[in-house]
């Protein structure tokens, strides 16, 4: 079961963070997503800052004719893009944690009532990905 946040939807399951990882991009590869950039937070505290954190995973997946439709409403609509998925091990043990930022929230920020459709249309697809899971 997922749960919506003011700015995200957020899934825990029970799965350990690799295992859950790869069925986040198989979703979203399902839902037409590609995974553009990834952010491995654990490493990077540890190389930059000599500091442990839980595996923690940033990622930047894009479906590019959704991408190709906001852009081409609105050039600067690329600051909102890609739509970020966070993977991360859970406070219990063998549980790992999804949250995906909100595509309504996150397109509503330009203001453009055009552009909800769109961003509707891509939850949708980010609800479905938390489903699989």
């Amino acid at each position: 079961m997922s749960t919506r946040t003011t700015y995200g939807l957020k899934k825990i399951v029970h799965l350990p963070v690799e295992r859950a990882d790869a069925l986040v991009r198989e979703a979203l590869r399902q839902e037409g997503f590609g995974v553009l950039t990834e952010i491995d937070v654990e490493r990077t505290l540890r190389a930059k800052l000599g500091i442990e954190f839980r595996p923690y995973r940033i990622l930047g997946a894009c479906n590019p004719p959704l991408a190709h439709r906001a852009l081409s409403e609105e050039l600067d609509i690329g600051l909102l893009l890609p739509c970020n998925v966070v993977v991360y091990q859970g406070d219990q043990e063998g549980t790992s944690v999804v949250s995906i930022l909100d595509p309504a929230q996150q397109l509503g920020i330009a203001g453009r009532e055009d552009l909800a459709p769109l961003a509707e249309d891509v939850r949708s697809r980010m609800e479905r990905v938390l489903a699989s899971l």
